[in-house]
Formats: C-alpha cells, structure tokens, sequence
C-alpha cells in the first residue's frame, strides 16, 4: 500500500505562520518537545497509558473497533484546572453519525492527568492557539484512543471528513503497530484542495484550525494479528465547552 510522507514544517518558528496561511501544520516529535518543553522519553513513557483503555459503546456503526477515555479543562493564563468528569457532546451539523448524543466515556486516568508534563503540553497548546486567535480562557477536551482491527477493519473517524466545532484540533500519532492503512487527509473546507499522507512516527502532530479545513483517517486493516493504532487528540475552544 502507498503511503505519502507528511509536509513537516521546516522549522518550528513557522508554526503561527503556516497555520495562518493553510489552516494545518504538521509537526515532528522532536518540534513537539521543542514546543511543549516535555521530553521525548516523558511522551514515550506514556504509552502504556493507551493500553487500559474501554471499549467506546456508542459506535453507530456496531463496531467493536474503538477504546476511549476523555476529559476536559479549563486553561487561563497558563494556569491549567481540570473539571469534573463530564459527557462528551457534539451538535449534528459536526458529527453527522454520532452528534446530538451525550456520550459518556470513562476519564482519563488520574496518573496522567496529574503528571506535571501533561499541564505543560496543554498549556503548550493554549500559548499557539493564543498567538493565532488572541489571548484568552480555553475550554479544552483530550480524547485517548485506540483503533484496532478485532472485526478486520477499525475506523478512526467513522463520521466522514468532518469539523469538530471548536476552534483548534490537535492529533498527535502515538504509536502504529501491525496495521496498513490510517491515512490522514485534510481539505480545505471551502475548496477542493486537499492533502493526503501518513502519520507514523510516534508524537508526531497534526495541528489543525478547524474553521478552516476539514479533516478524517481512512480505515486500517491488519497487517500481522493484533494490529492498532494509538492517538491523542486534544481540541481547544472558545468561551466555552460544546453542551446539549
């Protein structure tokens, strides 16, 4: 199968820039520590967090293909508070397949939430997003998943090319082990453009102004028994968190 290599940015001092002009930016794991000021070797060590994740029972589709956990936070002045466990909702203009449904998710674990590199990578976050849409308060949600290939194929965005409704998404690639597929794609969403690759070192970013351009991950299937694919995905908005 064909892959395309993501158009890393050439220097992490272009980020704002580049966001400004295409509406994505996709960034190496070394511009993420640079970025976030958190290690690699902290990142990696993360990874086994991914590993106790439950399955997402709200699949419309009946697949059994997706484990989750999610959270919100509140992030000011690059202060960060967590808030108490709360559903995750979308309206249906953004999520056509599952808006409109409270979706309750188990929490992200305690231990990585109160790691003090995970409020310095959410922080990290609000401070790029300040510089692209002026300072303020940011209504964050972080989303751990897993896709694997248990019914031969797993979906890592089921909805189709889609927005989020927030104002700015970030995906990064944690780990891909014994899968093909898992293609990322990013259109713009008020043209034709587009842009298609693959994401596969591990904490590498995709950044995304979500006014901007539309996005989606094509299916994976197995490449060897066992097959995933691991992500974070952390959306920042405005004023105030998506409610019914």
């Amino acid at each position: 199968m064909k892959t395309f290599a993501p158009p890393l940015l050439p220097s992490i001092d272009l980020l704002v820039p580049t966001m400004q002009q295409q509406g994505y930016a996709v960034l190496s794991a070394t511009q993420v520590s640079a970025l976030s000021g958190v290690e690699p070797a902290t990142l990696q060590a993360w990874l086994p967090y991914w590993d106790d994740l439950p399955p997402d029972d709200y699949l419309r589709d009946g697949g059994r293909y997706r484990r989750r956990r999610h959270g919100s936070f509140v992030v000011a002045q690059q202060q960060v508070q967590p808030v108490p466990h709360r559903p995750h909702w979308q309206p249906v203009e953004y999520n056509a397949l599952h808006g409109g449904i409270s979706r309750h998710f188990a929490p992200l674990q305690a231990d990585l939430v109160q790691h003090p590199e995970w409020s310095r990578l959410l922080v990290s976050l609000t401070q790029a997003a300040d510089q692209l849409y002026g300072a303020r308060t940011w209504y964050v949600e972080a989303h751990q998943f897993r896709i694997d290939t248990t019914d031969g194929i797993g979906r890592p965005t089921p909805e189709g090319a889609h927005r989020d409704g927030v104002d700015m998404v970030a995906v990064f690639l944690l780990q891909r082990h014994g899968i093909k597929g898992g293609e990322t794609r990013v259109f713009d969403s008020l043209q034709p453009a587009g842009l298609r690759f693959t994401l596969s070192e591990p904490w590498s970013l995709l950044l995304l102004d979500d006014a901007k351009v539309v996005h989606e991950s094509t299916p994976i299937q197995p490449a060897e028994l066992g097959g995933f694919r691991d992500t974070l995905v952390i959306t920042l908005r405005r004023d105030h968190f998506l409610e019914a």
